[in-house]
C-alpha cells in the first residue's frame, strides 16, 4: 500500500504521483518512498582534459565538461578510477560495451553470451511492486553484424541484458515509450489521455488537500506538455512506417529521420528523460536505462558546431568539439536530475530517493582506454547514499576498484542482496 492512486479512462491507465491526502492503512501511517535506479550511457568515452572535480558539497569545483551539474553539486558524487575487468584487453568497442552493466565476460562469434545486467537484477526484485519492471530506452537504433574484433555489434548496441544470451528489447520511439507508461492502447491512443480521464480527475480533486491539488495540477500539466511533443513524433513515425512498407524495408534499416525517429536529437533525448521522470514520479517503474548514444555512434551535432559524427569526433577526444559533445551529454543527466528534484515526495523529492548513474564504456576514445571509466552518481537513495563527494579509487589496488563492486553497493542500498556479481564479491569500500 502506498500514497498513490490511478485514473482510468477508455484504453488508458494514468498512475499519479505521491499524494499526502491518500490514506495508507489509516491516516497516521507513513509509507516509505520507493528507491529508484537509472543508468544513462554515452558511448566512446569523454573529454578527459575537462573531466575533473575537487572539493565537496555546494563548494565543489567542476571541470568544464561537468559544469551542467553545478546546481546539483550537493547531490552529486563524481567517481574516478573504477574499471570493468571483463572489458580490458579483449579488443575495442563491442567488447568494452556489452558488459558495462554486468561485468560478464563476452563471447566472440555468432552466439551471444554475457550476463544479466544490474538494472535487470533490480527489475526482478521490484517486478511485483510496480506495473512495469523496467524501462529500457534508446536514442539510436541498434546495429547488426560483426566488429573487426569478432564481437557482435549487438554488444555495441545494448547495455541492458535479461540473461546471458539476450538483450532486453530497447524502445527507441518516444511515442511507444509514452504509450507503455500509460497503458495507452487501441485506436484511441491518439486522443489526449487527459481528455479520457477528465471525469475521474475532477472527482479526485474534491478529496485532496490544497497542496495535493496543486501537485496534481502540475503533474497533469506536465503530462499534457510531454503528450503534445510525443504526438509530433507519433505522426513522423506513422509516415516512416508507410514509406518503409512502400520500399519493402524495415524501419531499422532506414536512417534518421526516414526511420521516424526525431530528427533533432535534442528533442529525442529530452523526451526520453521526461518519460523516465514521469515513470519514477508515478512509481510505474523503479528501474530505467537510457542508451543516449551507442558505442560506434553515428549521431551528428550541428547545434554544437561539430562537423563529424560522434565516433570519429571521439578519436580527437581532447579537442574542443568533443568537449562540447561531452558537456552536452552531461547536460542530459543534469536535466533529468533537475526534473526529479522538482518532484516532491513526502518530505523529500524523487531525486532524493533515486540514484542516477552516468557512465561511458571508455575513458579515452582516441586510445580506446577502458582501464578507468567516467562515472557520475546523482541522488541519495533515501538517505542511504552520501552525496556531494569526489571519490578517487585510482590509487587503490585492482581488487578495490571494481565497477561491479559499485553495483553491489547500489543494490545493497536498494534492499537487494545479490551476493557475487560480475567479477566482484564485495561492495565498494568508501562509497
Amino acid at each position: 500500500m502506498n500514497r498513490r492512486t490511478f485514473l482510468k479512462g477508455a484504453g488508458v491507465t494514468m498512475a499519479l504521483p505521491w499524494l499526502e491526502s491518500i490514506p495508507v492503512w489509516g491516516r497516521e501511517a507513513q509509507a516509505p518512498a520507493p528507491k529508484r535506479f537509472a543508468a544513462l550511457f554515452m558511448g566512446n568515452g569523454i573529454n578527459q582534459k575537462h573531466w575533473w572535480a575537487k572539493g565537496s558539497g555546494a563548494s565543489m569545483e567542476l571541470g568544464k565538461s561537468l559544469e551542467p551539474l553545478a546546481p546539483l553539486r550537493s547531490r552529486l558524487n563524481v567517481v574516478f578510477g573504477l574499471y570493468n575487468q571483463a572489458a580490458v584487453g579483449v579488443g575495442i568497442h563491442p567488447g568494452q560495451t556489452g558488459n558495462i552493466l554486468s561485468g560478464a565476460s563476452l563471447q566472440k562469434g555468432a552466439i551471444l553470451r554475457g550476463g544479466v545486467s544490474v538494472d535487470q537484477v533490480l527489475a526482478a526484485r521490484f517486478a511485483e511492486e510496480t506495473a512495469q519492471p523496467s524501462l529500457v530506452l534508446g536514442c539510436e537504433q541498434p546495429i547488426t553484424g560483426f566488429h573487426e574484433s569478432n564481437f557482435s555489434m549487438a554488444y555495441s548496441s545494448h547495455i541492458s541484458w535479461q540473461d546471458a544470451n539476450s538483450p532486453v528489447p530497447m524502445e527507441v520511439y518516444p511515442s511507444l515509450a509514452f504509450d507503455s507508461l500509460f497503458d495507452n492502447q487501441g485506436s484511441r491512443r491518439t486522443i489526449s489521455i487527459l481528455d479520457r480521464v477528465r471525469d475521474e480527475a475532477s472527482s479526485l480533486q474534491g478529496q485532496l488537500s490544497a497542496t495535493d491539488k496543486s501537485k496534481l495540477d502540475e503533474y497533469l500539466t506536465s503530462v499534457r506538455e510531454v503528450e503534445k511533443r510525443v504526438e509530433r513524433t507519433r505522426n513522423a513515425q506513422g509516415k516512416a512506417e508507410e514509406n518503409a512498407r512502400g520500399k519493402g524495408l524495415p524501419l531499422a534499416a532506414m536512417k534518421r529521420p526516414d526511420n521516424g525517429l526525431p530528427e533533432d536529437i535534442r528533442e529525442h533525448m529530452r523526451l526520453m528523460c521526461d518519460i523516465i521522470a514521469l515513470a519514477f514520479q508515478t512509481d510505474k517503474t523503479r528501474v530505467a536505462t537510457l542508451l543516449m548514444c551507442r558505442d560506434l555512434s553515428g549521431l551528428f551535432y550541428p547545434f554544437l558546431d561539430v562537423r563529424t559524427a560522434h565516433h570519429p569526433t571521439s578519436h580527437e577526444d581532447e579537442g574542443d568539439p568533443y568537449e562540447r559533445v561531452t558537456r552536452y551529454y552531461v547536460g542530459q543527466i543534469a536535466y533529468l536530475a533537475q526534473r526529479l528534484a522538482a518532484m516532491p515526495e513526502g518530505e523529500s523529492t524523487v531525486l532524493d530517493n533515486s540514484c542516477l548513474m552516468f557512465i561511458s564504456n571508455m575513458w579515452s576514445g582516441s586510445r580506446h582506454d577502458s582501464g578507468k571509466l567516467p562515472i557520475l552518481l546523482l541522488g541519495g537513495l533515501g538517505g542511504r547514499l552520501e552525496t556531494g563527494r569526489v571519490l578517487d579509487y585510482l590509487p587503490k589496488s585492482a581488487e578495490d576498484r571494481k565497477l561491479c563492486s559499485l553495483y553491489l553497493s547500489l543494490m545493497d542500498r536498494m534492499g537487494v542482496k545479490a551476493g557475487p556479481f560480475g567479477d566482484a564479491a564485495s561492495p565498494l569500500a568508501g562509497l
